[in-house]
């Protein structure tokens, strides 16, 4: 079973109980999408809710007697708002017809990969326009199985505004070097020579969750997997309407990026609130704006 179905509320499901959800879903989803996959078989994406924002889809094919054959299926959180809207590349997966989305969002450092949610609606779209070669704007969410609470950092105003001014700065650099800019390189690796000096230094009497406010880092070998440090900017609780597992729903500002998590109670360590932190490890997923 998806490792992730536990994140939207199915924690003690058995593997009876959930070929039974799977069947329900084929021969009643909520909503269904279908359109030629890659290889100009009929391709169907059939989704089913079982919560505000989560769900599960299942995609696969139908034969020539009009009969849907299950290829495979993940559980699924909706985005809230456009995350980012920096230039994406759409890769699909070897074995499968999965695509994920590629994004060099320089408020991360690191290459943003995500799991792409909406399939059909963007091999629709390509059939249109074999051209299409980046897209922009993406509803980002994400999946924790594995999460705790972290008591936030105490900061003035003013700090706030100097730290953001400075990220935003450095942004710019990125950007400028990104294309090549010789003297933005240069005033990077200083800047990155300035910032080794002074963790060094602080490291020796400080906690490290002192120290750095936020984080953002791969996580094992899947590329679309994380581990994350946000701060919490709203907080809801849901309940799946199948189990009645509770679930919270995080909007966190990780690295000035933000994006929505959702985790069951079971995997939450700490007790949630608006000004705190999340730490834990996620599976990033993305619907891309067409």
């Amino acid at each position: 079973m998806h490792k992730f179905l536990r994140a939207i509320g199915f924690s003690d499901i058995k593997k009876k109980d959930l070929e039974m959800i799977l069947d329900e879903i084929i021969e009643c989803p909520e909503h269904m999408k279908v359109t030629k996959d890659s290889e100009g078989y009929e391709f169907a994406e059939l989704s089913k809710s079982f919560g505000n924002h989560i769900g599960i889809t299942i995609r696969g094919t139908y034969d020539e007697e009009d009969v849907f054959q299950v290829g495979y299926y993940y559980p699924y959180v909706e985005g809230g708002e456009i995350s980012t809207n920096e230039s994406v590349e759409i890769e699909k997966y070897a074995e499968k017809e999965a695509y994920a989305g590629i994004c060099d969002e320089l408020r991360l450092g690191v290459t943003l990969i995500f799991y792409l949610q909406n399939v059909a609606d963007f091999l629709a779209e390509y059939r249109k326009n074999i051209h299409i070669t980046s897209l922009r704007g993406v509803f980002l969410s994400a999946l924790s199985v594995d999460g705790k609470i972290i008591l936030p950092l105490e900061q003035k105003q003013f700090a706030k505004k100097v730290a953001y001014q400075k990220t935003k700065e450095r942004n710019k650099l990125m950007a400028e070097a990104r294309e090549g800019n010789e003297e933005a390189m240069e005033n990077l690796t200083l800047d990155d020579m300035d910032i080794y000096d002074a963790l060094s230094e602080r490291i020796l009497r400080e906690d490290i969750y002192s120290i750095v406010f936020t984080s953002f880092m791969p996580y094992g070998i899947e590329g679309d997997q994380y581990s994350i440090l946000g701060e919490i900017l709203e907080l809801y609780e849901h309940e799946n309407t199948l189990t009645g597992e509770k679930i919270y729903r995080l909007k966190l500002n990780c690295n000035e990026l933000i994006f929505d998590v959702t985790i069951n109670e079971k995997d939450l360590l700490g007790e949630p609130a608006v000004g705190r932190r999340f730490k834990g490890s996620i599976w990033m997923q993305g619907t891309v704006c067409l």
